[in-house]
């Protein structure tokens, strides 16, 4: 793998990491034993849009411990700046290698978000593949604002759970924020917000077969699944993705 942790690629301003699944991977368990703290954004073209208009955003994406290309027009935009080896790591699949991997180490997990039930059933199909997975507890909270009280609350649940990762649920960009407000006040080496992952491995929702994914095309298929939802998404962001990277190519991070 071409590159070190830091090497990034700034994308419509938004600085994404160079790196694989291996050297994504690696990272994670560097940072594990050393006792590090990071947060970890995981982002497709859609998520970038979102952030590159909100300079708050902006700002989690950019200091992240990784913001990873899930998305193969981040991967081409990567590419383009030179950086040939970079390639896609989508959510979906970084969960199903780290629970491997955690298996082998002893990593804990913590499932937070989803829908009722959906994070119990993560927790059931990955312990499934996996028998020695150690999952440290589930959470889906309310689908509203919580008190402060409330959000105190589950800051001391996930502590006393004692995970080295905790994997979010929320949907962008309402996960970054959360790990944003929330990353010093987690003792978890790792926050990471995997989208709609949690519902791809629990079969609320199809993945487009690989030939899309490689292809770039994953988009299509999930436009084609959920038309009503995802139309303005796909029809309006990729021109605007398309035009942005036209006026402003990528670049190496300095």
């Amino acid at each position: 793998m071409t590159g070190t942790t830091q090497d990034r690629v700034d994308v419509l301003g938004i600085h994404v990491s160079v790196t694989d699944m291996d050297h994504t991977v690696g990272t994670f368990a560097r940072w594990i034993d050393a006792g590090e703290r990071h947060l970890v954004c995981v982002s497709d073209m859609n998520a970038l849009l979102h952030a590159r208009a909100d300079g708050e955003l902006t700002k989690v994406y950019n200091t992240s411990g990784m913001t990873l290309p899930d998305g193969m027009p981040l991967v081409w935009a990567g590419k383009k700046a030179g950086f040939e080896r970079m390639e896609r790591v989508c959510g979906p699949d970084l969960i199903e290698r780290v629970m491997a991997e955690a298996e082998q180490r002893g990593w804990s997990q913590y499932f937070y978000g989803g829908a009722d039930g959906v994070a119990e059933q993560l927790r059931d199909t990955f312990t499934a593949r996996h028998p020695g997975l150690k999952v440290a507890g589930v959470y889906s909270p309310p689908y509203r604002a919580l008190s402060a009280e409330e959000d105190a609350e589950i800051v001391d649940r996930l502590n006393e759970a004692k995970p080295d990762i905790i994997w979010i649920g929320l949907g962008a960009p309402k996960q970054e924020r959360w790990m944003a407000e929330h990353r010093d006040r987690l003792d978890a080496a790792i926050l990471i917000g995997v989208g709609a992952a949690f519902d791809f491995h629990t079969g609320r929702l199809d993945r487009a077969p690989d030939w899309m994914q490689r292809a770039g095309l994953e988009w299509s298929y999930r436009l084609y699944k959920e038309p009503r939802r995802l139309w303005r998404r796909y029809v309006l962001g990729i021109p605007r993705f398309g035009v942005g990277i036209l006026r402003q190519p990528p670049r190496p991070v300095a």
